[in-house]
């Protein structure tokens, strides 16, 4: 039988969670026996991907310019048909434009995944976004984006399949600990000794809620904690300026500190007592939530969108209201005063969740059963 060959398509191979998800669905495909191609205008995460066994095709995906798009579809229609692609699948809009006239010129099945809330206002970006719904079948990563999509748009039911992203429990697993990296990284970030130490990842933006954190903080009825805000503040440098100036008018100078983004997430994780994902908006899924439950740290998140799917409230993690700095800080202070044999029960209750529902390997499988839907693979083998 014809080696299965799946081409996806997005605007770059950069840094982020969507490209993360599209080299891990390619290392799948190869490993169950097809081919993975991506296309896209490049960055960083090529080599990665031709380390699990991809194919990169350069095109300039990024652009949303009409001519662009409408010349990147004729040059995806000669991809489709030189390296005989059996299932195109597409993670943006502007690229999912080309993808969508070369499918159809071609006959190809086409894919989409709905990785986010699009502004749906003025009409025109509606019309804009449409392209998300037009695919054979439209994945989107979690049931808060699905009931966005059934809102706003018109979707037949039958061909929409919620696939939750999922973590690597390869890299975010206890076990794969470097000792050495954590204690450089409590040495970089000056982590004092001996106090409850308190994680929010996230880039330094207002809808993250790094204000929401300070202000949590400066409630609580002690100074037992230190707090690490981890995250750069790359086209926000006045809102981290606002933060740093109320951590300073509220006494917590040497119980706050932001620092820059760090590549060893694994071991930041294991440095921290409690995780924190404020966020003012709802996330469409939220990586940071999931990624905490699965090294075992307490996570507390704001009660909306992906979040609520991922943290069962005190069982795998806690909950609290949006923009609540006063229901942010009962919760934290409510956590640093629990027994440890309850914090270990939470714990080990949020890995098995993940393991059992958010893992990468998960989110694999479901993405190759999708792929056999439409095209009858009878081949996959298991990865």
């Amino acid at each position: 039988m014809k080696q299965a060959t799946i081409l996806q398509i997005l605007p770059g191979l950069r840094t982020g969670g969507v490209e993360r998800g599209t080299i891990e669905i390619a290392a799948a495909i190869v490993k169950a026996g097809g081919r993975a191609i991506v296309a896209s205008s490049g960055g960083e995460l090529v080599s990665s991907l031709a380390y699990v066994g991809g194919e990169h095709i350069t095109l300039p995906l990024a652009s949303k310019n009409p001519f662009t798009i409408l010349a990147n579809a004729s040059k995806l229609e000669k991809v489709i048909k030189d390296e005989q692609v059996d299932i195109i699948h597409a993670r943006s809009r502007a690229p999912a434009w080309s993808a969508y006239l070369a499918a159809k010129k071609t006959k190809t099945p086409f894919v989409t995944t709905f990785h986010g809330v699009y502004g749906i206002k003025p009409e025109l970006k509606k019309s804009y976004n449409q392209v998300m719904t037009k695919g054979d079948r439209v994945i989107a990563i979690s049931n808060f984006i699905a009931e966005h999509i059934k809102a706003n748009y018109s979707v037949d039911q039958k061909i929409l399949r919620i696939i939750h992203r999922g973590v690597d429990l390869e890299v975010f697993n206890q076990d794969k600990i470097r000792r050495q990296v954590m204690i450089d990284l409590a040495k970089n970030w000056r982590i004092p000794d001996g106090l409850p130490i308190i994680l929010m990842p996230g880039r330094i933006t207002s809808w993250k809620g790094q204000h929401i954190v300070v202000e949590a903080l400066a409630k609580l009825p002690h100074r037992n904690f230190f707090c690490i805000l981890l995250g750069d503040d790359a086209g926000h440098p006045e809102y981290r300026k606002r933060v740093e100036k109320r951590i300073i008018e509220l006494g917590l100078e040497g119980k706050v500190r932001i620092v820059g983004n760090t590549s060893s997430m694994t071991e930041a994780y294991m440095l921290a007592d409690l995780v924190l994902s404020p966020s003012i908006e709802p996330e469409a899924f939220g990586r940071v939530p999931v990624e905490a439950q699965a090294m075992g740290r307490i996570i507390v998140a704001s009660n909306h969108g992906g979040a609520c799917e991922t943290v069962t409230h005190g069982q795998t993690g806690f909950l609290v209201n949006p923009n609540d700095a006063s229901d942010l800080s009962n919760t934290i202070n409510h956590i640093l005063n629990m027994e440890p044999a309850q914090k270990e029960f939470i714990a080990e209750q949020a890995m098995s969740a993940v393991r059992e529902n958010f893992s990468a390997y998960v989110m694999c499988k479901k993405t190759l059963q999708v792929y056999q839907e439409l095209i009858g693979i009878e081949q996959w083998k298991e990865f």
